[in-house]
C-alpha cells in the first residue's frame, strides 16, 4: 500500500511544480519524476524542456500519458515520485474518448498500490468564468471532481498560489 499520497493543487503558472519539485527533492530519497503531458506542439515541447532543465541528473523520469499503474507498481517503498499532473493525465484520457470513470478507478487504485511516497500535482480549474464550449464545462467539472477524490484520499494537500504553499490538510515535512 502507499507510503503517502500529497497533492499540490494550484491555477496555471502558479508555481505548483517547482514547489512539488522542491518537495521532492527535500525527501532524501530516490527521486522519480513521472510526467504525463503528451507534448504534441512547440510551446509544450518548450514547457516540458523548462521542466526538465530545473531537475538535476538525480532524477529518473518515466513518460506515462494515460496509464500511471506500470511505473507506479514499479517503484520501491524507498523512493519518492512526483507525478505531474493529474490535469494532463485527465486532458488526455478526454482527448482518447476514455471511459472516465473506469480511468479515474484505475488511477486511484494505482495510487493507493503504490509502495512509494507520491507527490500528485493538479490544477484547480473552477476558480474562473463558466467556459462557454461543452467540452471545456465537461472538462472544468470532471477535473473538479477528480481534485475532490485526490483531495479525500491524499493525506496533505496543498494550494499553491503565486509560488506561496498554503496547507489545506495535514502536514508539511
Amino acid at each position: 500500500m502507499s507510503s503517502g499520497l500529497t497533492m499540490i493543487l494550484g491555477g496555471a503558472a502558479s508555481g505548483k511544480s517547482e514547489y512539488a519539485e522542491r518537495l521532492t527533492d527535500a525527501a532524501g530519497k530516490a527521486k522519480h519524476y513521472l510526467a504525463t503531458s503528451q507534448p504534441l506542439d512547440d510551446e509544450m515541447r518548450e514547457k516540458v524542456a523548462k521542466h526538465r532543465a530545473r531537475r538535476d541528473t538525480g532524477w529518473t523520469t518515466h513518460e506515462a500519458p494515460l496509464e500511471l499503474g506500470p511505473v507506479l507498481s514499479g517503484l520501491a517503498p524507498e523512493s519518492i515520485c512526483l507525478v505531474d499532473c493529474a490535469t494532463f493525465w485527465l486532458s488526455n484520457h478526454m482527448m482518447a474518448d476514455s471511459d472516465l470513470s473506469a480511468a479515474q478507478d484505475r488511477l486511484l487504485s494505482d495510487l493507493a498500490n503504490c509502495r512509494a511516497e507520491i507527490i500528485l500535482v493538479t490544477n484547480e480549474v473552477g476558480q474562473g468564468i463558466v467556459p462557454a464550449d461543452a467540452l471545456s464545462r465537461r472538462f472544468r467539472e470532471a477535473q473538479g471532481r477528480l481534485n475532490i477524490v485526490l483531495a479525500a484520499r491524499a493525506e496533505t494537500v496543498v494550494q499553491v498560489v503565486a509560488g506561496l504553499p498554503n496547507l489545506l490538510k495535514g502536514t508539511l515535512p
